[in-house]
């Protein structure tokens, strides 16, 4: 198990992310060494969805207005339907996104949060994974698409649903250990 004492990796999260996939891959990064906090658009608890439900609500450690790309060390996105749309309508978060990609650090994305890659125009020329229902959006957004269980393309760590996350965490944190991949850019 690689050591990740002293990375910081920042969860975006708002109401309505896939339950299971954040708090499946926070618990891979504490268990490996990572300090991880949970980045929303607001401060408070954000509303987990869980089988068919409104789930767990989870405390926000920081909003986007308080961080920086610059804080951490890597970004993992959970998806959930509703999560990575109402985040790719929000600026400050494509940014956020965006600025990961900028600065070569390791992002994973899960399930429907590839969605939110595609609105920070980082997707050309990748290989990627993602729910299947999202396929058509990633191809159109210039990603080559596979249906794969974990897929990594310098830096970047995409799955397709909950069913992928022992796979997507072992991944996750080996790109987080890594850390900078010149190759990931936007």
């Amino acid at each position: 198990m690689e050591n990740l004492n002293k990375k910081r990796v920042a969860i975006l999260a708002t109401n309505g992310f896939e339950e299971s996939e954040l708090r499946e891959p926070k618990k891979a990064l504490e268990k490996a060494g990572a300090h991880v906090d949970i980045v929303s658009l607001g401060s408070g608890t954000i509303k987990s969805w869980a089988n068919g439900n409104w789930g767990e609500a989870y405390k926000v450690d920081k909003t986007l207005d308080d961080v920086s790309q610059k804080d951490y060390h890597a970004l993992m996105l959970p998806g959930g339907v509703m999560n990575p749309d109402l985040l790719r309508k929000n600026t400050k978060a494509v940014s956020f996104v965006k600025s990961f990609f900028e600065n070569h650090k390791p992002v994973g994305a899960i399930c429907h949060a590839p969605w939110l890659l595609a609105e920070a125009g980082v997707l050309k020329g990748r290989k990627v994974t993602s729910y299947g229902s999202i396929k058509t959006d990633i191809i159109n957004a210039g990603a080559n698409w596979v249906d794969e269980e974990v897929v990594v393309d310098n830096g970047l760590v995409t799955s397709r649903s909950p069913e992928d996350l022992p796979a997507f965490n072992a991944k996750l944190v080996e790109e987080v250990y890594e850390g900078k991949h010149q190759e990931q850019m936007a």
